[in-house]
């Protein structure tokens, strides 16, 4: 049952992320008379008949430049790797390589080292 709430939880915030556009719209389209009474800008020039349109028009530029924000700082985060495309211009030959040798030092643990697994004491 819990794990049932926190699936439709997050199913619910990843909606409401992708159509928000539309839960503005539904908003409006509930409550136009309200927001053309109270939110209306052009409530003094009534032969415009925006009946609360130009607070929608507000609210949906403002959601899609949260969008917009939002889309701009994960490509900010994402790491982004460069191809070459072009292999002519970048090539190897044996001669452009230089070989290192690194003598190798014997490896050995110290010969009075106690063991590290030890029992548990009673």
């Amino acid at each position: 049952m819990k794990n049932r709430f926190i699936c439709m939880l997050l199913l619910l915030g990843l909606f409401s992320a992708q159509f928000s556009q539309y839960f503005i719209e539904a908003g409006f389209d509930l409550n136009q008379k309200y927001i053309a009474e109270r939110f209306c800008v052009n409530k003094s020039r009534p032969w415009m008949h925006c009946n609360g349109r130009c607070y929608l028009m507000k609210k949906l530029k403002a959601a899609a430049e949260k969008e917009k924000s939002a889309e701009r700082e994960s490509q900010k985060n994402n790491f982004q790797v460069a191809i070459i495309t072009q292999p002519d211009h970048f090539s190897l030959n044996e001669q452009d390589c230089i070989t290192l040798v690194v003598p190798e030092a014997p490896f050995a643990l110290p010969k009075n080292q106690p063991s590290i697994f030890q029992p548990p004491r009673a």
